[in-house]
């Protein structure tokens, strides 16, 4: 790993002590262009709503289990 991806790297392992779940496991399809985040495992969704902006939020008894990132490549800050 180069030290510009070190870097990115260390930036969001920062942004992640915000996040209020201790854990978050990740699934990159690049082929599809989609981010899976899910904040618990086993996951059992069952319910989800697509957000104006190509988010796809999974619940379980109301609570947010995971989160759908649809289009991922394209919300690259640049």
């Amino acid at each position: 790993m180069g030290a510009v991806e070190v870097r990115t790297a260390l930036n969001l392992a920062l942004k992640l002590l915000d996040v209020p779940d201790s854990r978050i496991w990740t699934v990159c399809d690049k082929e599809a262009d989609v981010l899976y985040l899910n904040f618990k495992k086993p996951s059992h969704a069952d319910g989800s709503k697509l957000t104006d902006d190509d988010l796809i939020i999974r619940y379980e008894r109301d609570m947010v289990v995971g989160i759908t990132v649809l289009n991922a490549s394209r919300r690259r800050a640049g």
